[in-house]
């Protein structure tokens, strides 16, 4: 009998976001990026002053990254940018779905060597019809999986040899071999299966431990998963059914962060806020894109 550790998130900020997603903590300048998908909005959210700061992207925002002070790399539905936070303006550097007007991106993140991974999905819910991609330090853009229905959370574990990944309505977290310094994948295996009485498994994040957080949408929670075992063997309960994504943040790396997104139901005020719990674990930092070889590169490429 596995004994599940439970905590409770409770609400940072009531930001009623269409559907908030894709936290990721900017180690170098105390903040949270974070999306709201539904609402064109990328949010910037301070945890010094509790001040969170969005600016209109006018499009489809589905995952943010660190990149510099003033510049983030996100998701757009139209591509991969370099976004100013000041100015509001856009710098295409790839866009590999321009053949499928009927995608978006969905959730993304940079691996340890600074590359940015996204994946996509049918805007009509179309089962197969995503991908999911590799954007290098130089600016190219790879195939790491095709025929993907909504791709979802990613994590690495801490020796970055193995990389995480959820497909929503497989129910299942696989890891695949990850070749760091090529960037390829290998050797898929599934990891968990999770019960969809519970939640479909969405965002997810990994702890100093190497121990899986992965956000239940329809589960009012986020489970903390061992990879080596997949059990459930910790649970962060919300007063909210859709549950997206979580990314460890703060000084010290220890506050959970959770996004959410609204739905129909009229007894949820809290939904679509931002919430955190403190779970007594660290997290691992979150990578900024092009690390180590910030703004090089990458501007010779789209220059």
């Amino acid at each position: 009998m596995i004994l599940i550790k439970t905590y409770t998130a409770n609400i940072v900020i009531d930001a009623k976001a269409k559907l908030g997603e894709g936290p990721s903590w900017d180690q170098s300048f105390g903040r949270l990026l974070w999306v709201d998908i539904e609402g064109y909005q990328l949010h910037i959210y301070d945890p010094s002053t509790q001040q969170d700061r969005t600016v209109d992207v006018g499009e489809h925002i589905s995952a943010v990254v660190p990149y510099l002070e003033n510049e983030v790399i996100v998701a757009l539905i139209s591509g991969l940018y370099r976004f100013n936070i000041q100015t509001g303006e856009k710098i295409l550097i790839h866009d590999p779905e321009e053949g499928r007007p009927g995608n978006r991106f969905n959730d993304g993140k940079c691996d340890p060597a600074g590359r940015f991974l996204a994946g996509t999905m049918s805007l009509n819910g179309e089962s197969e019809q995503g991908a999911f991609y590799s954007l290098s330090t130089e600016g190219n853009v790879s195939l790491l999986i095709d025929e993907v229905s909504t791709s979802n959370g990613l994590a690495w574990s801490a020796d970055h040899s193995t990389l995480y990944y959820i497909d929503t309505p497989t129910l299942e977290i696989v890891s695949f071999d990850y070749d760091v310094q090529e960037g390829t994948i290998s050797n898929k295996q599934v990891i968990a299966t999770v019960d969809e009485s519970e939640g479909y498994p969405d965002g997810m994040t990994i702890d100093a431990e190497g121990m899986l957080w992965v956000a239940r949408w329809g589960g009012q929670r986020v489970s903390r998963i061992d990879p080596t075992s997949g059990e459930v063997i910790g649970e962060v309960s919300l007063p909210v059914n859709c549950v997206t994504s979580c990314a460890f943040g703060g000084e010290h790396l220890d506050e959970l962060y959770i996004t959410t997104a609204q739905d129909d139901s009229e007894d949820q005020p809290l939904a679509g806020g931002l919430f955190m719990v403190k779970p007594g674990v660290k997290g691992m930092p979150t990578i900024a894109f092009n690390q180590g070889q910030r703004a090089t590169s990458l501007e010779q490429s789209i220059s």
